[in-house]
């Protein structure tokens, strides 16, 4: 790798400041005014090169996090394992790291950042700790530009855009990485994975959200590492699932997870599942139902998690309950005996949220009562606060299998002629009208002649 990076001068590139976010150039120039080195870095840089509107903008420094947090007065400090500053405005916070080094040369001996102004001595040392297996646990050793950029994890993602000069800085061979439409850890594909497991599934993501391909170092790396994914923290895991599979890529995400040996990993006894067939059927319904969300997400149609979640597993959770059904149990019963028999599976690896697995289930039950129209008190479904995302699912289910479509089109019919203004709380319009109930006195008891 280069010590000498390349510089782009402004004339040779595509950014412009009007496209950076207002809020990230205020950062960026008070730092740059106070005397501090101040960049963009990561995803925007990438996204901004490629055309694409970033989702947020970073900016990495030489400026300590106390430093930071001195300049600006809407500063707050977060994170254990990776220190960084993040500056508030209304409608937006920008995320401020300083320069990372690769790794200290004494781990855990790093000398302490200087204290804010009437801050007392209680602020962490930065210190780089890295488990038995190479996972870094926390780094908080500042090093220089080169330093930080290079110990990201991909090439299109070390390219920095420097404020001094508008220029671009890239240490890694990023454009032309970029050019060529490839991702490529930057270092040894293994060491960088083992450093960080979920390194593997950002190449997944990216690749599939900018149509890259993987390098074949990288990929080789992932199908050898691929195990080591349930190292990361399931908390970490449902997050990342997440951003895969709404990136409005998710149908791609899925393909190049098993083909890389992670969704095996992920989701083991669904994966398995997957793998045999029903009644002489392959499972295919996860295919169709994620290019379905990916449609819905590029038309800029919002999917809740629990609708990701009972779009991607209700046909495999609705197995599970029609053989507890089969057994003898309600249906009811066997559609929440199914999902939580699902979560547990899940657990140990990806923790899903209890109120977004009350979500779900409450999604796949509502199923059994849109099938009946009308039914009793059809008013009160539409009040169930999961009722939109149950049609959502029925709606995709018609989409797939052409079935429903009948109940679908009657359900939306009535919801759009019924549904009624929402009515301030303690009015008593929305409750219907409330008597007032006379309280009953006892009779007297006629004193006993005595």
């Amino acid at each position: 790798m280069k010590s000498e990076p390349v510089i782009i001068p402004r004339q040779d590139h595509p950014i412009s400041r009007s496209q950076v976010s207002p809020n990230a150039l205020r950062v960026l120039y008070r730092l740059k005014d106070n005397g501090h080195i101040a960049y963009l870095v990561g995803g925007c840089v990438r996204d901004l090169l490629l055309g694409r509107e970033p989702k947020d903008f970073d900016v990495a420094t030489d400026a300590t996090p106390n430093q930071v947090k001195r300049l600006f007065r809407n500063c707050r400090l977060v994170g254990r394992r990776f220190r960084l500053a993040h500056i508030h405005y209304q409608d937006e916070i920008i995320e401020v790291a300083t320069f990372r080094a690769m790794a200290p040369e004494e781990p855990g001996e790093a000398e302490a950042e200087p204290l804010a102004e009437g801050e007392v001595e209680r602020s962490r040392k930065p210190r780089h700790v890295v488990s038995d297996e190479g996972m870094v646990l926390r780094d908080n050793v500042f090093g220089t530009p080169e330093e930080d950029a290079l110990r990201r994890d991909f090439t299109v993602n070390a390219l920095a855009y420097n404020i001094a000069d508008f220029s671009i800085i890239d240490y890694a061979n990023g454009m032309e990485d970029l050019r060529r439409g490839v991702i490529r850890t930057i270092g040894d594909p293994v060491v960088r994975f083992t450093e960080d497991p979920v390194r593997m599934i950002r190449a997944v993501r990216f690749a599939a959200i900018l149509g890259f391909t993987v390098e074949e170092a990288t990929r080789r790396a992932v199908l050898e590492l691929a195990p080591t994914i349930t190292r990361a923290t399931a908390p970490r895991l449902y997050e990342e699932m997440l951003k895969l599979f709404l990136s409005g890529a998710g149908e791609r995400v899925y393909q190049i997870l098993r083909q890389a040996g992670l969704f095996a990993h992920l989701f083991p006894r669904f994966n398995g599942w997957l793998d045999r067939e029903s009644d002489g059927f392959p499972h295919l319904r996860i295919s169709k139902a994620l290019e379905w969300i990916d449609g819905q997400v590029g038309g800029g149609e919002p999917v809740s998690p629990p609708l990701l979640l009972a779009l991607m597993f209700g046909e495999y959770v609705e197995e599970l309950a029609g053989e507890l059904v089969s057994a003898g149990m309600p249906v009811p019963d066997a559609v929440s005996g199914a999902m939580a028999g699902f979560l547990g599976e899940q657990a140990p690896i990806i923790a899903i949220p209890h109120r977004i697995a009350l979500a779900v289930r409450e999604i796949l039950l509502l199923q059994l009562r849109l099938a009946k129209i009308p039914g009793k008190r059809p008013q009160g479904v539409l009040a169930r606060s999961s009722f939109a995302e149950a049609l959502a699912y029925l709606r995709c289910r018609c989409a797939v299998t052409g079935e429903g479509e009948k109940v679908l089109a009657w359900w939306e019919r009535y919801s759009r002629d019924n549904t009624m203004p929402p009515v301030e709380p303690g009015t008593g319009e929305s409750e219907g009208k409330a008597t007032k109930r006379r309280r009953r006195r006892g009779k007297r008891r006629k004193p006993a002649v005595s």
